[in-house]
């Protein structure tokens, strides 16, 4: 055990005059860093996100869409590389990008936020008063993670207890800095910054700075993210997190708080079929309940044993268009059983119902002229 110096100088003098200058104001508290209301989960997430079934949903929901992930970007090497290949050598790198791809979608894990409790190690009244201000000890052995290391504080009244989450994740910071995290909560995640942010539409970049200054179990984390998952919703501004690592947890937070309508309407009107069944039987597994419809388990088990095509064709087969109307007729009885907007709802299903119908019987007069059964 290291008692913490700085040049000779005992760290605890950056705490000196605690009574004037609090640890807090090193960082942004909750209600600054957030807008004053912001949804919480009620009860740990962890087990339900990481359920298989579950992860699964998230992914196909997410659409891996290579243009989006690959495109470019304000970093130093953003350059573009041309090479000649055959068609072997294409359908390779294809394979090797869309790997890459793969990685670069992790998404974030979800778990409950974090509630301290500091040990006290032992009460010495006979030091209480030897110092005004309160002295730190961390061990600085190399080798160790930095939420095994032993980090511990002495009160002024002689109490020797173990130190607080804030104080330890500022010493790791200090001793082992993480790239791009900084000691001191950057000015963006006050509430005033963080909300311009937002409505200049960069809710990628807040989220990816997010994830590198706090731990997935700050509770700083989670109020910045459901921050940012709500004005996404009110703004039904979610094609921007599409194809990125936060559109899954964003679908997570949104089904868990049954936000679900909009999300839903963006994906009708979009054509994504698939990925509306999926956000049902998503909302269906966290709430534990069904949809009143003909044909749903089989359609439950036909999604989550299938994988949704990465590269999609603008040429739908007979098939894929009748598979898509049951699609169509499940999201109809979850909007009539389970959502608020049931009138906008009902507007694009029964236009998206209209637009298949259209196309169904477009490719059954193109296969007759043809001669085709």
């Amino acid at each position: 055990m290291n008692k913490v110096s700085l040049n000779g100088i005992l760290l605890s003098a950056t705490f000196r005059n605690t009574r004037s200058f609090s640890i807090g104001r090193w960082y942004c508290s909750s209600t600054s860093t957030t807008q004053s209301q912001f949804l919480s989960y009620d009860k740990d997430p962890g087990p339900a996100f990481i359920r298989q079934d579950v992860q699964k949903l998230l992914r196909s929901m997410t659409r891996l869409e290579l243009d989006k992930v690959f495109r470019k970007r304000a970093v130093k090497n953003n350059t573009v590389e041309y090479r000649f290949m055959t068609d072997e050598q294409l359908r390779e790198e294809v394979k090797k990008s869309i790997g890459r791809a793969e990685k670069l979608l992790q998404m974030p894990p979800i778990v409950a936020a974090m509630k301290e409790n500091p040990q006290v190690i032992s009460r010495d009244p006979a030091l209480s008063g030897f110092s005004d201000t309160k002295m730190v000890f961390t061990d600085i052995s190399f080798g160790l993670r930095n939420n095994k290391r032993t980090i511990v504080e002495r009160l002024t009244d002689g109490t020797l207890q173990e130190a607080s989450y804030e104080t330890k994740k500022r010493l790791n910071q200090i001793y082992f800095p993480l790239k791009g995290r900084k000691i001191r909560t950057p000015k963006m995640f006050d509430s005033a910054e963080l909300n311009k942010i937002l409505d200049s539409g960069e809710y990628e970049f807040v989220l990816n700075k997010a994830c590198v200054q706090f731990e997935p179990f700050e509770k700083e984390y989670h109020d910045i993210t459901s921050a940012v998952f709500q004005h996404v919703n009110e703004n039904k501004a979610f094609d921007v997190l599409r194809s990125t690592r936060h559109f899954g947890p964003m679908c997570f937070f949104l089904v868990w708080q049954r936000l679900v309508d909009d999300l839903l309407l963006d994906m009708i009107k979009r054509n994504y079929m698939r990925n509306a069944v999926e956000l049902v039987f998503l909302h269906c597994t966290l709430h534990d309940v069904s949809v009143d419809a003909e044909g749903s388990e089989q359609l439950k088990e036909h999604i989550l044993s299938t994988e949704a095509p990465i590269i999609e064709s603008n040429k739908r087969t007979v098939q894929e268009l009748e598979q898509d109307e049951k699609f169509l007729s499940l999201v109809e009885r979850f909007v009539l059983q389970h959502c608020v907007k049931k009138v906008q709802l009902n507007l694009a299903i029964a236009a998206n119902r209209e637009m298949i119908n259209d196309r169904i019987k477009l490719a059954e007069g193109i296969r007759k002229m043809h001669g085709e059964r």
